[in-house]
């Protein structure tokens, strides 16, 4: 009930980008129902984290920040330029969690030498996944390059 609508959403996620769909409603319309799906199944899934308090307040923070953003976009949908920033967020957050693979491919691969056990770095795996994600989006969207190309983006004609 989680992985394959978080899997659909990020499968679905460029479409926003993408001039060709720029007219359709049809993509965001799935990506808010799938965003819904993952990000409603997240909490209760946090109830059984490995890395306890940890990994569970990483999971609560940053699903309430991708659910925040996905409504102030939907909130948002008649100001494109708007919506496009906050539906850019959300996909980050969303992508957080590939982030922190790596982070635990680090934790596994050292082990050996930290002797922390996956119980003791998966919450700072996830801390440190979703957060490089929120600041590498926010920092990019607040530069002068980001603003610039989420305008052009937004500029494109839509029947929102």
């Amino acid at each position: 009930m989680h992985i394959i609508p978080a899997l659909a959403f990020v499968v679905l996620a460029p479409f926003v980008y993408l001039r060709r769909f720029a007219g359709a409603a049809w993509p965001e319309r799935v990506l808010f129902f799938l965003a819904i799906v993952a990000g409603a199944t997240a909490y209760t899934m946090s109830h059984y984290s490995v890395g306890g308090w940890l990994e569970r307040s990483a999971v609560l923070f940053f699903n309430s920040l991708f659910l925040f953003s996905l409504f102030r976009a939907w909130h948002l949908r008649r100001e494109a330029a708007l919506k496009l920033r906050w539906m850019t967020r959300a996909i980050a957050v969303l992508l957080g969690i590939a982030t922190t693979r790596p982070a635990m491919g680090i934790f596994f691969a050292t082990s050996g030498i930290t002797h922390l056990s996956p119980g003791q770095f998966f919450g700072i795996a996830f801390w440190i996944g979703f957060s490089i994600n929120t600041l590498i989006i926010e920092l990019w969207l607040r530069s002068q390059e980001g603003k610039s190309q989420i305008e052009t983006m937004a500029m494109r004609p839509s029947s929102l």
